[in-house]
């Protein structure tokens, strides 16, 4: 986000996460919806979420690839409907779990409210900026 950008230096990572935090909650659902869909789809091409983000590319485990073709295509069936349901891209704090545990998460996530969807992708957005940040060195 550029604007967090803007403001840095921060004095320590949790104060640059809870204005990351902030200022998420201070855009409109059309801005927050634009940052949602930059994440990269959870299950798409392994060269397609290269390009995008090679930090979701690891972490979505592409690297340790074993993922059965039928995962693939119940995963890509489930984020076209999400998408469609919901008008943004499903995003998950992936975690080191499989794409094929992600299946379940998606299912139930599809039950959801547009508005509960929303704040819990924004949610899962911080949670995969804190988990890099703690990665960073």
């Amino acid at each position: 986000m550029d604007r967090l950008q803007a403001e840095s230096p921060f004095i320590s990572g949790a104060a640059m996460i809870a204005r990351a935090r902030q200022l998420l909650a201070e855009l409109s659902e059309a801005e927050q919806i634009a940052v949602i869909n930059a994440h990269a789809r959870i299950g798409e091409r392994a060269e397609q979420v290269r390009a995008q983000s090679a930090a979701s590319y690891k972490e979505q485990g592409y690297e340790r690839e074993g993922t059965p073709p039928e995962v693939f295509a119940r995963l890509a069936r489930l984020n076209d409907a999400y998408e469609q349901k919901f008008g943004f891209r499903f995003v998950v704090f992936v975690n080191g779990r499989s794409k094929a545990a992600i299946v379940p998460v998606l299912e139930v996530r599809l039950r959801g409210s547009r508005a509960e969807e929303l704040q819990t992708a924004l949610a899962d957005i911080v949670a995969i900026a804190e988990d890099r940040l703690r990665q960073t060195p």
